[in-house]
Formats: structure tokens, C-alpha cells, sequence
């Protein structure tokens, strides 16, 4: 659902700012995995991804090749960080409602999750299980040990009804403190949402505000996937509810419509969580919802990186320590 009415809009933002996201003293004073910048000044930390023309991700940009606008306004870059070494903290959303049983989405899902588990490094990258219909369950906490993860897998069932929107939200608001540079929710649904309270504008300001990129695998019949000849009527074309959260978080929408197709996608996904350049803003001072675009200074690139951030809630100040 959109919201028509953009005053209306931001005081929800507002609202749900201060219900979901978690307080600056949640922030450990002791991670070492995060970039840490010697200034005593409030600042906006910011994951961007780059692709060229081709969709192609980008390497060896440098600070001065970006440029970020607050509210339409050009703001200076007060640090700047490229690194694709650095751990992964990937919180799985699946999706157990009922529909999850129709046209093997259920395996579908399964097997992309397996797949991407096999990819990640055991001795550096961590995950976390979480399943949702009504509510959000924690099937496994954040994690290094793969296995805990696909044995719970396969105890997943569908039932149920669906709280997509509900459950990326309470999802986004548990990596937050994770110490990883790299964060991102990965959701798999067929993305049929019956009973959310939130809409995806609403989340997707959440998850952006905390800068935590929501990926949303959809998990389809070859009818319901654009990339496919026999598609006749996708559900997520741009616009729609989920295309609208990947974007808005600056992560991504990619279709599944075949088990054979995880093996390349995972890798894809992957790839572009690795590849991700880090990038700071000092904070305004008045506190409020502020857009942010993130642009490059060379022609023909594209970047993904969150759509905005609440000032007073989202800066990472320990000490001399940001993000």
C-alpha cells in the first residue's frame, strides 16, 4: 500500500523510528569489524552498491568518485571505506505461511538457502534463521555453524497466514547491533501478505533508517517470473509492494522460479554483499526523517544504498568510535 499523503508519510516514519529501532546504547564500544572514524561528530553510515550499464558490479571507486544528497542537497563525505574481505551478518527471513506450499515455492526456498550457506565463509560469516506466518519466530540465532541452520530448515512446514511486512521490520531491527560490516536481511516469500500491519513503505523506512538492505528472493511459478518466456502476470513488477521495499533498502528483487536457478543467484546475491563501499555523512542536527541519493560522478553507473535516515536515531556514536 502507498501513502498518499507525503506529511502523513514522514510522521509515520517518525513513529516507527522510535517503536523499532533500537537505541544507540545497544551499540557495542568494542567492535572491531566496524570502520572506526577519529571525530566526535554524529554521523550517517551508508553501504552502497554499484552497477554499470550491463548490471555489472563496479570495483575500485574511490571518495571522490561519489557524491550524497540530503533532502536534493550536496553533503560532504567525512569517510569513506571500500572493502570486500570483510564478514557477512545475513539474517534469513523465510516465509512458512500457507501459500508457501503451492507450486514447490517451499523447496524452492530451501534450496536457495542452502545454497547460499555453502558459499558463505564458515570461519568469518555468521547467520541467523528466522520463520514468520502471523509472527516472527527465531528458529537460530546469529551463528558460524551452517548446520544448525540447515537442520532447521528442514524442519520448516508451511501453515498459517502471512505478516511479511511485520516480520522484515522486527527482522531489520535485529541486525542492528550485529558487528559486521556487511548486514543485510534476506527475505524468501512467494509474497503474498494477508495480515501485515505495516505497509512496505512503512518498513522499508525502518530498515533504510538502520541501514540494513532487505534482498527479497521471490520464490514463483515460471507463470509468475518476468525473466521467464511463459511469464503472463508477475506479481512483483516495479512498483509493487515488495520491488518497492528492495529498492527503497537498497538491496535488491531476484526471482525464483526453478531450483536450478539458485546456483547462479546465490552467487550473484553474494557477490553484491561483498562488494559494497561504506560511506559516511555527518548527522543534521535537527531530529527527522532526511532522504538521502547517493550518486557516482562517472557516467552510465547506477547505486543502490538506503533511501533516508532519522537524525538522533540512526548515528553510531561511541566515544571516538562511529558506526
Amino acid at each position: 500500500m502507498r501513502i498518499s499523503s507525503a506529511r502523513s508519510f514522514r510522521l509515520a516514519l517518525i513513529l516507527l523510528a522510535a517503536l523499532l529501532i533500537p537505541p544507540l546504547t545497544a551499540v557495542h564500544a568494542q567492535d572491531q569489524s566496524r570502520p572506526t572514524f577519529k571525530s566526535s561528530v554524529a554521523v550517517v553510515p551508508i553501504s552502497a552498491l554499484v552497477r554499470d550499464s550491463r548490471n555489472h558490479i563496479v570495483r575500485n571507486l574511490g571518495r571522490a568518485d561519489f557524491q550524497v544528497l540530503e533532502q536534493g542537497q550536496p553533503r560532504r563525505i567525512v569517510d569513506f571505506k571500500a572493502r570486500n574481505d570483510a564478514p557477512l551478518s545475513v539474517a534469513f527471513l523465510f516465509d512458512t505461511s500457507g501459500s508457501m506450499g503451492v507450486a514447490f515455492n517451499l523447496e524452492k526456498g530451501k534450496e536457495f538457502v542452502q545454497q547460499f550457506l555453502s558459499r558463505m565463509d564458515p570461519t568469518l560469516d555468521e547467520a541467523a534463521l528466522f520463520t514468520f506466518h502471523r509472527t516472527l519466530r527465531q528458529e537460530v540465532p546469529f551463528t558460524k555453524d551452517r548446520d544448525r541452520i540447515h537442520q532447521a530448515l528442514n524442519r520448516v512446514r508451511p501453515w498459517g497466514l502471512t505478516s511479511l511486512y511485520d516480520a522484515v521490520a522486527e527482522t531489520s531491527k535485529r541486525l542492528a547491533d550485529r558487528p559486521s560490516l556487511h548486514r543485510a536481511v534476506v527475505v524468501i516469500s512467494d509474497g503474498v501478505d494477508t495480515s501485515s500491519a505495516l505497509t512496505s513503505a512503512e518498513v522499508s523506512a525502518v530498515a533504510s533508517a538502520i541501514d540494513v538492505p532487505v534482498y527479497v528472493v521471490a520464490v514463483v511459478s515460471p507463470l509468475d517470473d518476468p525473466n521467464q518466456t511463459l511469464s503472463v502476470a508477475p506479481k512483483f513488477s516495479p512498483g509493487s509492494g515488495l520491488s518497492d521495499l528492495a529498492q527503497w533498502t537498497g538491496g535488491d528483487l531476484l526471482y525464483v522460479s526453478g531450483v536450478e536457478q539458485t546456483d547462479g543467484m546465490t552467487n550473484e546475491l553474494l557477490t553484491a554483499m561483498r562488494q559494497q563501499y561504506f560511506l559516511a555523512i555527518e548527522s543534521s542536527s535537527a531530529p527527522g526523517w532526511y532522504s538521502l541519493e547517493v550518486r557516482t560522478k562517472r557516467p552510465g553507473l547506477t547505486v543502490r544504498a538506503r533511501s533516508g535516515y532519522f537524525a538522533g536515531e540512526t548515528t553510531r556514536v561511541v566515544g571516538d568510535s562511529l558506526w
